[in-house]
């Protein structure tokens, strides 16, 4: 949020926002609205899903900001947190995986012809590795490197040490790679037999 020419601190969004601000609010909510939907849309795979994620961590924002505490974790890292809870309690409330034909991203995009059909096999096959990874493994990974948050701010969000989300990360990626593999290899039989 810019006032004036300084942009604000967390510490002075997050007073405004506790005094009522609206439009410290709605700032927040156009600075950080889309990184929690896409990081929402990723866990759940379901477009409908995140967004409901998205609007009850901003209604959080609103509602609990004087919760926040200064000096332990950053803004974008308590909606985060936020985010990953509820989308953790989506999941095991409702058990569902992701939906390996779903969008990566909320982005609308025009690839060519040939680039959909290169890449469709190679998403589709992606979603359902992920989708098939444990909840934390999948949250470690796309905190880290779809939403480009800093090993700290990963664990902070997943409340684990640093040594516990770096091995984290390296089952995944291990469990991601194996998968690939496989289904690389199926594809391969499955395309000879055609």
């Amino acid at each position: 949020m810019v006032d004036g020419h300084r942009m604000l601190t967390d510490e002075e969004v997050m007073a405004a926002i506790v005094a009522g601000d609206q439009r410290v609010y709605a700032d927040m909510v156009r600075r950080h609205g889309r990184p929690v939907a896409l990081y929402a849309y990723r866990m759940l795979g379901n477009e409908n899903e995140a967004e409901d994620i998205a609007q009850e961590t901003f209604l959080r924002l609103w509602t609990q900001a004087a919760r926040w505490q200064p000096g332990k974790a950053a803004l974008s890292t308590w909606l985060h947190r936020i985010a990953h809870n509820l989308c953790i309690d989506f999941l095991r409330k409702h058990r569902i995986s992701q939906d390996a034909g779903l969008e990566e991203d909320l982005v609308d995009t025009q690839p060519t012809a040939e680039e959909s059909m290169a890449t469709e096999a190679d998403h589709i096959m992606l979603q359902a590795a992920l989708g098939k990874l444990p909840e934390r493994q999948r949250s470690a990974l796309l905190l880290t490197h779809y939403q480009g948050l800093s090993n700290r701010e990963v664990a902070d969000i997943l409340a684990v040490s640093i040594d516990a989300l770096e091995s984290l990360l390296a089952r995944a990626r291990r469990s991601l790679k194996n998968y690939w593999q496989s289904a690389s290899q199926q594809s391969a039989v499955t395309g000879e037999k055609s």
